[in-house]
């Protein structure tokens, strides 16, 4: 995955919930960074070795009878090291078994770090700066040619560095915003102790991947399935920028998009990208077969199984496509890589899974290297509107998923403008950017109301806003109480069928973003 990088460095994953953190911090620092498992074979970096690696924490104590256990051929790469918390427990007990205690009780949370030597790692940072604590086992008597090169009240060794190999250890976790000088430690071993330049940029990114895209392609031709979201529209005007008209583009309208969607899409797509996009009206029978379903893994079965037919049926005649343009992310990625072993299936998901197989197309994935917020920067620097980058995430089976209960076009046009009405609200009032991801969802309930002098008996719609860095974990968006009220009459006044509006205050976890 990263032949195309100069300058790498490679993160080992003990299985820390922070250990995506790690990465994210050194990106930041314009330093490209890969997770892997802490047991990958070191062979499968020899060709292009990292210039430098992380251990990262972990949940387990290395007493445990399945605890990850450090490779130690990977210092045969004579590059430097830090291990994070369980990494520099793991290192410890590996030059000398009874290094490493367990603690009667964990140490958690902040902690004062006193500095004993400012020269490279802690260099610029003050004596007294707050470190987050987080672990079992504590480093008791330091194996020798270790010294000690910081401490805290509570722990005697807070940070170790080795006598003679750049190889340095912190009980704490610098990745986390809680660590006052966590970045500036990481940028002191990735820039000064690893030496490297930092110049991996959104415009670099770019250049590289444009490149390694002639490359894979040839003359070949590359197909792309549109969605309307920033992911597959910044795969499209990437593969566009580098091959030009052996790109075709294909955006279906499923009939579970928001209102004016498809239109205002595709004339983005047509007018301001100018990419070669064949707009496909298939609402009908996406709206025919899913009618009277309502079980939720049913309904994203038949969504992505039309989606597939719609798509075959689009390119029958286009015989010479070779790829399929995809917008993996890197969360995708280490998610199925990942040594606890890819996460329990909570949802089916909902990139175009089958399609490369059934027609025969090998995948081009331009941005599995990113995270989110890298892929909008890549945006931003391919000149693709501000308004279409900062859009909130959307679910391929769109509305589908968010008329609960049984799906009909009459429930999907109410919701629809219930969600128009809280959408533009939330730009009105200059909250969308705030929010990561707001929706309107249509509940399967019909309650008592009363407008003018007549009772009516008609449904409700539950507002869903979150504040999220990732989508991995999420909050409810605290909206101001006028706003919500604001939306709230207007969705009841303006969306006939509608009597009641409710907000939901859960978080991810345990609820999910969307509702099913």
């Amino acid at each position: 995955m990263h032949t195309h990088h100069d300058e790498w460095i490679l993160i080992l994953d003990f299985g820390s919930q922070y250990t995506q953190l790690i990465a994210r911090r050194l990106r930041e620092q314009n330093v490209y960074c890969e997770i892997h498992p802490y047991n990958a074979p070191k062979k499968d970096f020899e060709n292009h070795p990292p210039k430098g690696i992380i251990l990262s924490g972990g949940p387990k104590s290395v007493y445990d009878e399945d605890a990850p256990v450090l490779n130690l051929n990977y210092f045969d790469f004579n590059v430097p090291v830090l291990g994070i918390c369980y990494g520099l427990q793991s290192l410890a007990h590996s030059i000398s078994p009874d290094s490493v205690e367990k603690a009667d009780k964990r140490e958690f949370g902040r902690a004062e770090l006193l500095i004993n030597d400012h020269s490279d790692l802690f260099k610029g940072i003050d004596d007294g700066s707050t470190v987050w604590m987080s672990h079992g086992d504590h480093i008791r008597n330091l194996p020798s040619p270790y010294e000690i090169i910081a401490h805290t009240q509570n722990a005697p060794v807070a940070a170790v560095k080795h006598a003679e190999k750049p190889i340095y250890g912190v009980q704490f976790h610098p990745e986390v915003v809680h660590t006052e000088d966590g970045a500036k430690i990481l940028e002191n071993f990735v820039k000064e102790i690893c030496a490297c330049s930092g110049d991996w940029t959104a415009a670099s990114f770019i250049e590289t991947e444009i490149e390694a895209i002639r490359k894979q392609v040839g003359d070949n031709k590359v197909i792309c399935g549109l969605s309307g979201g920033v992911d597959s529209t910044v795969v499209a005007t990437l593969i566009h920028k580098a091959i030009g008209d052996q790109l075709l583009c294909i955006f279906v309208d499923n009939g579970l998009l928001r209102k004016d969607e498809y239109q205002k899409v595709l004339q983005t797509y047509k007018e301001h990208l100018h990419l070669p996009v064949k707009g496909i009206d298939a609402s009908d029978l996406f709206l025919d077969k899913l009618e009277g379903i309502s079980d939720p893994e049913e309904k994203r079965k038949i969504i992505g199984n039309t989606f597939i037919e719609v798509f075959d049926k689009a390119i029958e005649n286009e015989t010479e496509y070779k790829f399929l343009a995809q917008g993996t992310l890197y969360p995708d990625v280490i998610e199925s890589v990942s040594f606890k072993g890819p996460s329990a299936t909570i949802k089916s998901h909902h990139n175009v899974g089958g399609l490369p197989e059934k027609m025969n197309l090998d995948l081009i994935e331009p941005v599995r290297e990113l995270f989110k917020d890298e892929v909008r920067n890549v945006g931003r620097e391919l000149g693709i509107p501000e308004n279409f980058i900062g859009r909130h995430p959307f679910p391929g089976p769109g509305m589908g998923i968010r008329v609960l209960g049984e799906i009909n076009r009459e429930k999907l046009s109410l919701l629809r403008e219930a969600d128009d009405i809280f959408i533009q609200s939330l730009r009105d009032h200059d909250l969308y950017d705030d929010v990561w991801q707001a929706l309107a969802v249509l509940l399967p309930v019909q309650s008592v109301g009363v407008m003018g002098d007549e009772r009516t008996y008609e449904y409700t719609v539950a507002l869903r806003a979150v504040t999220s860095v990732d989508g991995m974990t999420a909050d409810w968006a605290h909206l101001p109480y006028e706003f919500l009220a604001e939306v709230s009459n207007r969705i009841i006044n303006e969306v006939r069928g509608v009597n009641r509006v409710v907000y939901d205050i859960s978080s991810k976890p345990p609820a999910t973003i969307e509702w099913e």
